[in-house]
């Protein structure tokens, strides 16, 4: 990576490039090419235009252009550029006067026996003005693309710490629902099976750990995601009757790509609360994969005519907050369904996400 200071070694290099360059092509190209001896006096004028259309350059860059221009002081900024392209021409005659250049040009031609051109001073001070007024138009154009840039990248820098700042919200919403949820069946259960309980603790104490402490980076391997869910799973289950059947098809792990942690769980929440009846046989099935970029989630879960939903009325704090979540993760990079079976038994939740390859190779 280039650090600041090299990058500034960088500018400066490309600033007096540019300027010899442009030197070479309008100040010194032309007069090299006369088959004359000039004097000393006329390179020291050219030197000293050069000097002049680089101040106008730097001075209408650093000061007009963010002063009057950027304040929409539109009107100040012609009549200022306007005043210094004028002025050009009378600095060049003072130039040529205190040089005693026009006399020494003379002398130069009739050394070689070539009648100087006449002279034409309105076609000098056009040129100047041209010269000067090019040289505006170049800092003016180079200062807003310079400016756009900025406010660009000044853009993309605020909207990154927005989303940082909204994922970071969205994620400490999800962490509470989850666990208020969570501990609520746990204070259930210690009602009606102590030892039962305990285990709950521990699972719980391990999902706890692992969200406090690995994924505070926003990114976590699937398979501790997969072990978190695992149990999830196996705390849910100790509540449920022997008439509800759950079945978790994990996923076939050639490599462990890195993802948000928390985005399935409060889909898998879903069908534990939906999903389940005390008096009814039900089902939740739970499934991962994993086939080259896509990962695959599909929950599927009973419906019961007490306890029915559309895929409209699928939702809560949870589900709101993780697809805000996969709209700023995962943009366009992930679908979303959610519908129940035609013979309304079952809802069915199908999420795709299709990992990059800084995901798939971070691990």
């Amino acid at each position: 990576m280039v650090s600041l200071k090299s990058r500034s070694y960088l500018s400066i290099l490309l600033h007096v490039f540019s300027w010899m360059l442009f030197a070479f092509v309008l100040l010194f190209h032309q007069p090299l090419s006369w088959n004359i001896t000039l004097p000393p006096q006329f390179w020291v004028k050219q030197g000293c235009i050069l000097v002049m259309l680089i101040a106008v350059f730097y001075v209408n860059s650093k000061i007009l252009v963010p002063q009057l221009l950027l304040k929409n002081k539109t009107l100040t900024f012609v009549l200022v550029i306007l005043a210094i392209a004028i002025l050009a021409g009378p600095f060049v005659k003072i130039i040529d006067n205190a040089l005693n250049l026009p006399e020494l040009m003379s002398k130069a031609f009739r050394e070689l026996g070539i009648p100087r051109p006449p002279k034409r001073s309105d076609r000098i001070d056009v040129f100047q003005i041209m010269m000067t007024l090019f040289m505006v138009g170049i800092s003016t154009s180079v200062t807003l693309i310079q400016k756009w840039q900025a406010d660009k990248q000044s853009r993309e820098a605020l909207e990154k710490e927005k989303i940082g700042s909204e994922l970071s919200f969205l994620k400490a919403q999800i962490n509470p629902h989850f666990f208020f949820n969570t501990l609520n069946n746990i204070y259930a259960l210690t009602h009606v099976d102590v030892d039962k309980s305990r285990k709950a603790l521990h699972k719980l104490s391990r999902m706890m750990r692992y969200l406090l402490y690995e994924t505070q980076s926003g990114k976590t391997p699937l398979s501790k995601e997969v072990s978190f869910i695992v149990d999830y799973i196996e705390l849910m289950k100790l509540r449920l009757n022997d008439t509800t059947t759950v079945v978790f098809e994990e996923p076939t792990l050639k490599s462990d790509p890195q993802i948000a942690p928390m985005l399935f769980l409060p889909y898998i929440e879903n069908a534990f609360k939906y999903g389940v009846s005390t008096t009814e046989p039900s089902t939740i099935s739970i499934s991962l994969e994993l086939q080259d970029k896509e990962l695959t989630m599909v929950v599927k879960n009973s419906i019961f005519k007490n306890n029915s939903m559309t895929a409209d009325e699928y939702g809560g704090i949870g589900l709101s907050n993780t697809k805000r979540r996969l709209e700023l993760l995962y943009p366009g990079r992930h679908t979303f369904s959610a519908h129940t079976t035609e013979d309304a038994k079952a809802f069915i939740v199908n999420l795709n996400l299709t990992l990059d390859d800084t995901e798939l190779h971070s691990s």
